[in-house]
């Protein structure tokens, strides 16, 4: 971050405009980005002749705020989803968790809409503020706080890139046993880089079209499927182990559609100050949803295929989800189905796009230091970590990494128990909001009523987990013999509930 500009921002010539009760200061134009003799500069000054995005964190003032395409709000979301990762999740339904496809599928549409409206509702902060997600999230965190969650962001935005990565590169070795797993995540990774690396607009831009080859495979994926006859649709089980098994399938479809909340804001935030938030919303809704529910139930249904053809059964456990999907495309498609393979592959791509884009952001949250890296070079960086983690764990720890990541994912749960009561109990309204105090620990919340409860959230979530390798007291008693997982819930509910008690102390004792 350019402190000099910062401080600039204050008495800048936008400082007296107003939106409502907002005003431009604190706010770093474009032309500032780059001022001055320092390295930050000459890099900054270099990155802009490429057309590379030169801002990080630093808010972006409203006459800079001129995205005026609505629908990339929309298109954003719908092809970081409409990929392979989204299917597998509803695949998990039937081999994972022993469900039919009638419960499967109402339990996918009424988690979905759950599970995205806290990234619904932090997008339309973006135009107002002009602020990324995890520096808005400073309102509910306090200027130190936030730092936790901003390391809790960080191991699942690289995380889940790793296992992405992965998975891509499973695909293109099933169709070629002679294309090693390191090249498959090379070419995921740098494409992805490649994209990051310019920033915003050629993030939007790119999502803006890499949806449409998905869908179309994925439509191919359903016609010849739906011809093969293979699906089977048993009738609906009752009982404590069919409600344990609906829970734990609920868990996974939660945390994969909610885990876009951090960075929700990031992809707004040059949209008009004036922007209506309705439309915001809806265009953000719209964009999850649609692929979320066409993706995920059309791989709860081709789950099904495994129950009574072996076939299925046999390419799902050598291969996964990789293997399912070649079951339905090779034998009668032969090479162009080997060809959709691949397209679902590099599919990930447009998966992994908003995690490397917004890791980058959020590394500069962590310190004084951090910030003063170009947010490009955060963006080389972390591409190089999940790199790093990605080509050993192709063979030898990709289900641990796994594991680890769904531990991890409970935070998304306390963070939006938070952040959700702080905005709608505490603030009540956008006008309650002071966005220029984002720099000033003293202006924002001290923190400690959220770090609080962001420990008694995780209390929550450890009673009411359900893994393989542990499950809570709580989880115990949610199903049958291997429970159900309540750990999304807990953790919400306690880290709420402790946070509106804890908050209500802490604006009286500290006023702020």
């Amino acid at each position: 971050m350019n402190y000099e500009a910062e401080k600039k921002g204050w008495n800048s010539p936008a400082a007296d405009v107003e939106q409502g009760q907002m005003t431009d200061l604190n706010v770093v134009s474009k032309d500032e980005l780059a001022e001055g003799d320092s390295l930050f500069a000459r890099i900054q000054a270099f990155a802009g002749k490429l057309g590379v995005e030169q801002r990080g964190i630093e808010r972006v003032p409203s006459d800079e705020r001129t995205d005026s395409s609505m629908s990339q709000v929309g298109t954003l979301w719908l092809s970081a989803n409409m990929v392979i990762s989204a299917f597998a999740i509803g695949a998990l339904a039937v081999p994972v968790f022993g469900l039919g496809f009638i419960d499967s599928a109402l339990t996918i549409i009424f988690v979905n809409i759950i599970a995205i409206t806290p990234a619904c509702i932090f997008s339309t902060f973006g135009p107002k503020f002009g602020l990324r997600q995890m520096v808005l999230s400073r309102f509910f965190f306090g200027y130190y706080g936030v730092k936790l969650v901003a390391c809790f962001n960080i191991l699942a935005c690289l995380g889940w890139s790793a296992v992405n990565v992965i998975v891509g590169a499973q695909l293109f070795h099933a169709i070629n046993h002679d294309f090693p797993g390191w090249a498959g995540i090379l070419v995921i990774s740098i494409s992805t880089l490649v994209i990051c690396t310019f920033g915003y607009k050629i993030v939007h831009l790119y999502e803006h079209w890499s949806w449409i080859p998905s869908f179309i495979v994925f439509l191919i994926v359903l016609g010849v499927f739906a011809h093969s006859g293979h699906f089977y649709s048993p009738p609906l089980a009752t009982g404590p182990t069919e409600a344990g098994a609906v829970l734990s399938f609920a868990a996974s479809v939660f945390g994969f559609g909610t885990g876009w909340t951090s960075y929700a804001a990031d992809y707004t935030v040059y949209q008009p100050v004036g922007r209506s938030r309705t439309s915001v919303y809806l265009w953000t809704f719209g964009g999850l949803i649609f692929p979320l529910l066409f993706t995920q139930l059309l791989g709860a249904a081709i789950s099904t295929a495994t129950i009574n053809d072996q076939n299925y059964m046999v390419s799902y456990e050598a291969s996964g989800i990789g293997g399912l999907l070649a079951q339905v495309l090779v034998p009668p498609l032969g090479r162009f189905g080997e060809f959709c393979l691949v397209v679902l592959a590099l599919s990930i791509v447009a998966n992994n796009c908003p995690n490397i884009y917004s890791v980058s952001l959020t590394l500069q949250v962590l310190t004084r230091h951090t910030q003063r890296v170009p947010r490009f070079i955060w963006t080389a960086i972390g591409t190089g970590v999940y790199i790093a983690v990605a080509i050993p764990g192709y063979d030898h720890f990709v289900a641990a990494l796994e594991n680890f990541l769904l531990v991890i994912g409970y935070w998304l749960a306390i963070y939006e128990g938070i952040s959700l009561t702080e905005h709608f109990v505490f603030r009540r309204s956008l006008l309650a909001y002071r966005p220029e105090d984002y720099l000033d620990a003293k202006k924002l919340p001290p923190g400690i009523a959220a770090l609080s409860a962001f420990g008694v959230g995780i209390v929550g979530a450890v009673l009411g987990l359900s893994q393989t390798w542990f499950t809570g007291p709580i989880g115990k008693l949610a199903g049958g013999e291997f429970g159900g997982d309540v750990g999304f819930e807990l953790a919400f509910g306690f880290s709420a509930l402790s946070y509106l008690c804890l908050r209500f102390v802490e604006r009286r004792y500290f006023g702020r």
